[in-house]
């Protein structure tokens, strides 16, 4: 049935709509990896290399996606440019939601984990109370799309809490983890394939892909030197993307082709043509990364990385440590830092200020890979550098208060080293 010839309900809280959701297949679940991955790099991106700052990035992502998620509800049908853009969005702000908790608020991510857990219990139990039904085949009305969309945000929040804290309390690392939770998904798909429910299935998986998908996102943008690929975020949030366009530009043609799935309807998309659609992107994913880790590695070694050389202290007290501190070598940024010291008492302090931004990349280059390795330590060392950034980009910024906050980034790395 054409999209042109389908006649659509009036909007209400009860009339149902034709399916507001895509069929799950190989290319929904690599495009819901990739948007993960998205939510996980593109904030950063904007954070740290755009230079927004994690405030405004947050309050400006929440407002992209009440934008977003307005246009969807008011959608009276399937429309996957419009459907995908809103799992982008929600990936973006339930990461930052967990990380709110987590790094500005302080609260255990034992602590975050559970709540998350069981508000989406609550979601589930409420909306099985109200539809009787939790399948994600049947959101044909605008109270079902409601339940959808809040479980999907909450699945994002505990996702990203779930698996930093798998990542923290088993010292997985970014690799590890990405085989980790790869192998938990393939175990549910098995389980499924055995006789497991197929709504518990699914959202057992959408929970899983969160943590895969910060994993892999951990992979291609941390440093080399740690065991990444060294993309950077925003290298890897163009090429997913691209990719999620590839794709979703592929199904908006079948939709506009064959039109919008009714209930139980089999799709006009053959399985192994979406299969093959699938490993052409997974591939271009792979050959991509390839070809701009050659060309990125090429920039690198021509241009010094800023930090690893400490310049003249005029003065100025210096931070010492080594390569063998718990969270292995801090020297990067100790070297920055001391030359933001040695610009602070000369009175240049505009030098001081690029100089915080090389310390805001250089530590989101590095933290997730090192973070498993004393995620206590990263803690702290992440808290002062934040003081540090604070206090170099406060409103009217003052040599006292920038000098206490290195004195409290010194005194955290020599608390660090003198537990190696």
């Amino acid at each position: 049935m054409a999209a042109s010839t389908t006649a659509l309900p009036s909007v209400g809280s009860t009339e149902r709509f034709l399916n507001k959701v895509p069929v799950v297949t190989a290319t929904f679940w690599l495009i819901k990896i990739l948007s993960t991955t998205i939510g996980e790099t593109f904030a950063d991106f904007l954070a740290v290399q755009v230079g927004l700052g994690t405030a405004v990035t947050d309050l400006a992502m929440l407002l992209v996606l009440a934008v977003t998620l307005i246009a969807q509800l008011r959608a009276r049908q399937y429309v996957p440019w419009l459907y995908w853009l809103t799992v982008v969005e929600v990936s973006i702000v339930g990461t930052q939601i967990t990380d709110l908790f987590t790094d500005q608020l302080g609260v255990s991510l034992y602590l975050s984990t559970a709540v998350f857990a069981v508000l989406l219990a609550l979601v589930f139990v409420v909306w099985w109370q109200q539809e009787h039904t939790l399948a994600i085949t049947a959101i044909d009305t605008p109270k079902r799309e409601r339940f959808y969309w809040a479980a999907i945000l909450v699945t994002f929040a505990l996702g990203t809490a779930g698996g930093d804290l798998a990542n923290e309390a088993l010292s997985l690392g970014f690799r590890t983890g990405s085989l980790v939770f790869a192998g938990l998904i393939l175990l549910v798909w098995v389980l499924n394939r055995f006789g497991m429910n197929g709504v518990t299935a699914f959202w057992i998986a959408y929970v899983l892909t969160r943590p895969l998908g910060a994993s892999l996102g951990d992979l291609l943008t941390q440093d080399p030197s740690y065991g990444g690929v060294g993309l950077g975020a925003g290298l890897t949030s163009l090429l997913f993307l691209a990719v999620i366009v590839v794709l979703v530009a592929r199904e908006q043609v079948n939709v506009n082709r064959h039109g919008v799935l009714a209930k139980g309807e089999a799709s006009a998309v053959h399985p192994r043509r979406d299969y093959a659609w699938a490993a052409g992107g997974a591939l271009g994913v792979v050959l991509a990364s390839v070809v701009l880790t050659s060309f990125t590695a090429d920039s690198s070694r021509a241009t010094p990385v800023p930090g690893v050389v400490v310049t003249s202290s005029s003065g100025a007290a210096t931070i010492e440590t080594d390569a063998t501190s718990p969270l292995g070598d801090l020297r990067p940024f100790v070297a920055i830092v001391n030359d933001m010291h040695a610009k602070l008492k000369a009175g240049d302090f505009a030098t001081v200020t690029s100089r915080a931004k090389d310390l805001e990349v250089a530590w989101d280059s590095k933290e997730a890979a090192i973070k498993p390795a004393s995620p206590g330590d990263w803690h702290d060392l992440d808290g002062a550098i934040d003081e540090l950034l604070t206090a170099v980009r406060a409103t009217s910024p003052s040599v006292a208060g920038i000098d206490t906050a290195i004195t409290g980034f010194r005194d955290t790395v020599t608390a660090i080293d003198h537990k190696s």
